[in-house]
């Protein structure tokens, strides 16, 4: 396999590959593009984000400056709203859920590195994807962690560094964040 099939797979990988490192080179000539349209409408960033996401709904909305490590596994559902400054660093699938709206400065995180001392001296890493679900409010500043499923309707609180599954209805915030009200039963 390669670096980049290791990557997509959750597999340990080495993140300076030249397929990776061209991959990533090409997200950053993209984010120079796209963090300097303030002064394009909507429709026309949303042509830009088609350009380099793995699929983007219809009137999602991503006001610049953004961020990300490859752009190709971010999937973001329709009328998605996220404003200034959020990061997504995706080396693994990321998917965000129709009508979600993400504060500012909020990162959502995939990649991960071993916590053995040895594996992390060899330069390697893997990822855990991150699932958003539908009509999610993630507030400003907060920090969505590898591997982390968040349901439908849910929300994050400013600030909040979320570790671990939300349920869908639910409201999490802290650090680490904490379900403080469940979702109603349906």
């Amino acid at each position: 396999m390669s670096e980049k099939q290791k990557m997509l797979a959750g597999e340990f990988y080495i993140a300076d590959d030249p397929e990776l490192a061209q991959d990533n080179k090409k997200a950053s000539l993209w984010m120079d593009r796209y963090n300097r349209s303030h002064t394009l409408s909507q429709p026309e960033r949303e042509e830009l984000l088609r350009e380099l996401f793995g699929s983007v709904g219809k009137g999602v909305n991503i006001r610049p400056p953004f961020f990300c490590d490859y752009g190709y596994n971010i999937n973001i559902g329709d009328g998605v709203f996220l404003n200034f400054n959020c990061v997504i660093l995706d080396v693994v699938k990321v998917e965000i859920g129709a009508m979600t709206q993400i504060g500012p400065g909020v990162q959502i995180l995939t990649a991960d590195h071993p916590r053995d001392a040895e594996q992390r001296a060899k330069m390697l890493e893997f990822g855990r994807p991150v699932s958003i679900g539908a009509n999610v409010w993630i507030g400003a500043g907060a920090i969505i962690l590898p591997g982390v499923k968040i349901g439908d309707n849910a929300l994050i609180g400013a600030g909040s560094i979320v570790t671990r599954d939300v349920p869908k209805g639910a409201t999490a915030v802290g650090n680490p964040a904490r379900v403080v009200k469940r979702g109603k039963s349906v």
